[in-house]
């Protein structure tokens, strides 16, 4: 039995320039952080050769092409595991809900199915393999930053190029300044689940109309992890989410709407600094750095169910091998 724990994320700023059609022009980069949510992957050897996987439904089936689980099939056939083997998925929060869940299910079964193989793998290598099973096998229209953090863990900037090479630089606060950041941010579960592919699909539409705005959001990133390694932690990080957040739902008309926009707003009128909603919008959790002094007041002004969370260090990784 093999078992691996692989965070889910929170993205910053410069979401939206890790897309293929902005950094392949001209460079992406984007600062963020795993927390301690996670996607828990378990892999066991099957007594026969067929093929079991246990998600929100079960599939067996005799051969990997039946499998109707896209990312499964895909990194079972690139790591040539053709049979025998059964696998179980649980998740901490549900999908479609702009944390990165499907690039952490997918880093994490790649990383199962490695160490099944006999094999320890490095977290370039399972970035880069998730990338390549979910935007190059499958045609995703997602950026690279899910698979990334999910990989790496910890709080990073992540640097994309137009080669297809991707720079990691890892924000090492102290200790002191990750418990002031951690105990800053608030999150919000609006309840509305989406599919991220249709908020990014307008986004890539949209993409050559708004360079202008997708620059001042990637400078915003490399503006953010600067202030972070020469300053740590302050009002500026609240604002620099309030700026992005502004820019990035002028992106496409379905990354926020009336109901979104009231929360935030209420949110900043009770004292929240800056905030956003996570991944490509649409749904999810809405985040919000605020001073410990008036959470309570946001906490009301918001009236959604708040998530308690802290930021986790590590990537994904093997819990259970026997």
């Amino acid at each position: 039995m093999i078992i691996t724990r692989t965070p889910l994320r929170i993205s910053f700023t410069g979401g939206g320039t890790d897309l293929p059609d902005y950094y392949q022009k001209h460079g992406g980069a984007v600062v963020n952080a795993g927390i301690n949510k996670y996607i828990y992957i378990a892999v066991n050897k099957k007594f026969d050769n067929k093929i079991r996987v246990s998600y929100s439904r079960t599939e067996m089936v005799e051969d990997v092409e039946e499998l109707r689980h896209e990312l499964v099939r895909e990194c079972l056939k690139l790591l040539d595991v053709r049979g025998g083997i059964e696998i179980a998925s649980i998740a901490d929060i549900p999908a479609g809900t702009g944390m990165g869940s499907s690039s952490s299910f997918t880093v994490g079964l790649l990383n199962a199915l490695h160490v099944y193989n006999g094999y320890s793998p490095s977290s370039e290598e399972l970035a880069q393999q998730a990338c390549e099973v979910e935007i190059g096998v499958l045609g995703h229209p997602i950026g690279k930053q899910d698979q990334y953090a999910a990989a790496y863990g910890g709080m990073n900037y992540f640097r994309f190029e137009p080669d297809d090479t991707v720079r990691r630089e890892r924000i090492l606060l102290n200790d002191s300044a990750y418990r002031q950041l951690g105990k800053k941010l608030m999150l919000f579960y609006t309840g509305v689940i989406r599919k991220a592919d249709t908020v990014l699909i307008e986004q890539k539409h949209n993409t050559a109309a708004k360079m202008e705005t997708l620059d001042c959001m990637r400078s915003q990133a490399d503006e953010m992890y600067r202030e972070l390694v020469e300053n740590g932690v302050g009002e500026h990080f609240g604002r620099a989410l309030h700026e992005g957040w502004i820019r990035k739902r002028s992106l496409a008309s379905t990354i926020s709407n009336e109901f979104f926009n009231e929360c935030y707003d209420r949110a900043l009128a009770a004292g929240a600094v800056g905030g956003k909603l996570l991944g490509a919008g649409g749904g999810g959790f809405l985040l919000f750095y605020c001073d410990e002094d008036w959470q309570t007041a946001v906490e009301r002004a918001v009236g959604l169910p708040r998530v308690d969370f802290h930021l986790s260090q590590r990537g994904s990784c093997v819990i259970c091998c026997e």
